[in-house]
């Protein structure tokens, strides 16, 4: 592994250093049969299909509660009275 100088930038004063070696990551291919770096585990199949199932259940909450919204948010108009010509009481 090889590192690399990161300049911070000046500092405050003497005392204070301005570049700090960083161990970079080799770019080299592993060879045939060798295992490969960063390969995903089991358990990043698991965390997928845990947020696949909570998004279904999600959808499917929210579907029963959209069943429930009325039409429409206007007021209900009133129905024509009968006896139009008495006054109500």
């Amino acid at each position: 592994m090889s590192d690399v100088l990161v300049d911070l930038g000046a500092g405050p004063g003497p005392a204070v250093p301005s570049a700090v070696a960083v161990p970079m990551q080799g770019g080299v291919e592993p060879p045939p049969g060798q295992p490969e770096f960063g390969k995903a585990s089991p358990v990043a199949l698991v965390v997928i299909l845990l947020l696949g199932l909570a998004t279904a259940l999600l959808i499917v909450s929210m579907t029963r509660h959209l069943k429930k919204v009325p039409a429409s948010f206007d007021p209900p108009e009133d129905p024509p009275a009968e006896d139009a010509g008495e006054p109500r009481p």
